[in-house]
């Protein structure tokens, strides 16, 4: 059987402080397997473009609708891999990921898969609370079939096609919950709980992590059964 082709999509807004880490770990990492890397320049006002169109073999692409779903869209009609692997510009790619992902995709039958966040900059007291956090969110999944993280999201092109495209009406929460949903519509999604993404908890410590571990949880549920999000709007945290 041959290997399937990954295509990597990084939507990046005014991430001159992370994008030249998360694309060192992911050239690093990946060991030259990935069919191509794509940052979407989301409309930055500051160096995030020029940082990456310093590395030969990653292409960047300017999107000006302002809009993570936008960027995340733009990237996907871009890309030519046979999956689509989502990250933050803010995400360290781990070693093993591209190897798992490879292994995962090799059941025909799965069309989504996704993982928990790991936080480098939180200390191991919040990254515990979190742990809690994810191992309930693992239940959740047994019992609706599909979760994703949109930081570490892989999802098959021809699903994505089938869908329709991601959804671009979604201006943040509820964006990974209902890829995850309309994905799963044509397959297997699976949530593997040791398929980690270390990225920044900055938004985790900046907005709250009980408050916004709410927002997410009213934002699950309202998208899974009632197929929308709950939440209108977002802050971008720089």
């Amino acid at each position: 059987m041959k290997e399937s082709t990954i295509s990597l999509i990084i939507p990046a807004y005014n991430e001159e402080k992370y994008i030249e880490a998360c694309l060192d770990h992911a050239i690093k990492n990946s060991h030259g397997k990935l069919l191509e890397i794509i940052v979407i320049d989301n409309a930055s006002t500051d160096r995030t473009g020029e940082i990456a169109r310093k590395y030969k073999n990653v292409k960047v692409i300017y999107e000006g609708r302002k809009g993570v779903m936008h960027a995340r869209q733009r990237g996907f009609k871009e890309s030519s891999g046979d999956l689509i692997a989502f990250v933050d510009a803010d995400s360290h790619i781990p070693k093993g990921w591209y190897d798992a992902i490879v292994k995962e995709f090799k059941n025909e039958n799965l069309v989504c898969l996704s993982g928990r966040n790991l936080y480098y900059d939180m200390s191991k007291r919040h990254n515990f609370l979190i742990f809690i956090f994810w191992s309930l969110a693992k239940a959740t999944h047994y019992f609706l079939g599909y979760m994703a993280v949109f930081n570490n999201l892989v999802i098959r092109r021809d699903t994505l096609i089938k869908m329709g495209g991601l959804d671009t009406s979604i201006e943040f929460y509820g964006d990974d919950t209902n890829t995850a949903r309309r994905a799963h519509a044509f397959g297997k999604s699976k949530f593997k709980f040791n398929f980690i993404m270390p990225t920044s908890g900055r938004r985790l410590t900046e907005g709250g992590l009980i408050k916004l571990g709410r927002i997410y949880t009213i934002n699950f549920i309202s998208e899974a059964i009632f197929h929308k999000p709950h939440t209108k709007g977002y802050q971008e945290i720089r």
